[in-house]
């Protein structure tokens, strides 16, 4: 708990300085064609988000190999310049595989040629999801509470103690900057908060299941609320033949900003499916057989029936999208 509440109360402090500091402006989000805000905030909330479970992690004690560390830091690199000057999305994906590659080989370094080719494209897809559902104040912050929450109590059933508290600094960081992002947002993640975020709950995911913690569905399940909506959107415009590596608002927690939900209600919405989503992953990795094979399936059929739904409002008459 001691490790949390450091965690927690270091994001609090350096995101609150960051918001108030000459420093909010030297990395601005100026409304863009993605953009689901009307004024320029602050983008630097991801590096006092880090600070703080940093400051955690060096509680845990917490042994990363070099590559790791390596990976970790040309991520947090990449993703700070993309902030501060904007790079092209072929040098931050060239970064992201090579980071991903370094990562996995050091997480998986006996497996296979297809286990580590299909783990390194995971890795990059989540580093770029991540990025793509921080559009809605309170949105990416929210899943990484609820996310790494949920790696830190399966951990700790499982009898990892160390990488559970590891887990628990993330999630008690992001609290800490929800403080400041939840609507209306004072400052924003940035790519420097949600890249990183992304692949931590693809590496940590993999992690968990390389030793045994949990199965290979448990990280996807646990934040499915960000990769059924990223994967599905993605799949979407790449089959109707949109420009689908532009910015857009045209994911499903965008579409419900913009049918009128708002901000506020659209990320309690989101809370309520991550919490859901988390505590139904938790409680699968205690059943067995069919009965696991068929929630999991439950999961499915609820989620198709959530994006259908948002689907039809999106097309109701006289609906304008602005």
């Amino acid at each position: 708990m001691f490790i949390a509440l450091i965690a927690f109360a270091v994001a609090a402090l350096a995101v609150g300085w960051l918001t108030r500091s000459r420093l909010s402006q030297i990395a601005l989000d100026e409304p863009n064609a993605r953009s689901l805000h009307t004024v320029p905030v602050p983008r630097t909330g991801g590096i006092g988000l880090l600070a703080g479970a940093a400051a955690g992690w060096l509680l845990t004690g917490v042994h990363w190999t070099w590559p790791f560390w390596s990976a970790l830091a040309l991520i947090v690199t990449i993703s700070l310049l993309d902030d501060l000057r904007g790079l092209s999305a072929a040098i931050r994906l060239t970064v992201h595989l090579l980071a991903a590659g370094l990562a996995v080989l050091a997480l998986l370094p006996d497996s296979g040629a297809l286990t580590i080719i299909l783990a390194v494209l995971l890795v990059a897809w989540m580093c770029n999801l991540y990025n793509f559902m921080d559009g809605s104040d309170g949105l990416a912050g929210g899943m990484a509470c609820s996310g790494f929450l949920c790696y830190s109590i399966a951990a700790a059933f499982a009898g990892s103690t160390q990488f559970a508290l590891l887990n628990l600094a993330i999630a008690a960081a992001a609290a800490g900057f929800l403080i400041h992002n939840f609507h209306p947002a004072r400052i924003f993640l940035g790519d420097a908060g949600s890249v990183p975020l992304g692949f931590l709950a693809a590496t940590l995911g993999l992690t968990g299941w390389q030793q045994g913690d949990w199965t290979w569905w448990f990280p996807l399940l646990v934040f499915s609320p960000f990769v059924v909506d990223a994967s599905v959107t993605l799949a979407r415009r790449v089959l109707s033949g949109a420009r689908f590596w532009e910015a857009h608002r045209d994911h499903y927690y965008q579409r419900l900003v913009r049918l009128g939900i708002g901000h506020r209600r659209t990320a309690l919405l989101e809370y309520a499916l991550m919490a859901g989503s988390g505590a139904l992953a938790l409680w699968a990795m205690t059943l067995k057989g069919v009965a696991q094979h068929g929630l999991l399936a439950m999961i499915a059929a609820v989620y198709l029936v959530l994006l259908v739904l948002i689907e039809l409002a999106w097309r109701r008459p006289g609906i304008t999208h602005d």
